[in-house]
């Protein structure tokens, strides 16, 4: 097999364009919410009073796993996006890149459940920074699972 995926496999170019702009914005705004973790909630540009309490999410309890602040995961995530939505990456021929991306946009899309969860039912108000990330996370996994299988069908014999 050659080293690009063919004609007929090759993801659709809004497909390439549109995820690598969403994981540039997510990777933005897990940037913004690390230093905001580290810099106090002082620098959230966000609302602090009903629902729409930035601070409160971002300092509560739930905003830590295993010690890690949530921000920096999703930074962490985003790197890692970089990569497998990469024009490179979605050109690939090998199948791995392609079950990895869905992988990773499956696992992203749990977390986000789980952040949702704990906004809504723990912690009683939202984070707008953090909704943005929800979102994109939501389209990359759609457009993932819509796309995957095309790239993931394996070639005839020949």
């Amino acid at each position: 097999m050659d080293s690009a995926v063919t004609q007929t496999r090759r993801p659709a170019h809004w497909v390439i364009i549109s995820t690598g702009i969403l994981v540039l914005a997510g990777f933005g705004i897990s940037l913004y919410l690390t230093i905001a973790h580290f810099a106090g909630t002082q620098s959230l540009a966000c609302s602090d009073n009903g629902i729409v309490n930035c601070a409160k999410v971002t300092t509560s309890p739930q905003s830590v796993v295993f010690g890690i602040p949530v921000a920096i995961l999703g930074l962490g995530y985003f790197v890692v996006a970089l990569f497998f939505y990469s024009p490179w990456a979605w050109l690939s021929a090998k199948r791995t890149i392609h079950l990895i991306r869905v992988g990773l946009a499956g696992a992203g899309m749990l977390f986000v459940l789980w952040l949702i969860t704990a906004e809504l039912l723990i912690i009683k108000s939202i984070c707008l920074w953090c909704t943005g990330v929800h979102i994109i996370t939501f389209v990359l996994f759609v457009i993932t699972l819509t796309t995957a299988p095309a790239l993931l069908e394996k070639e005839p014999a020949s």
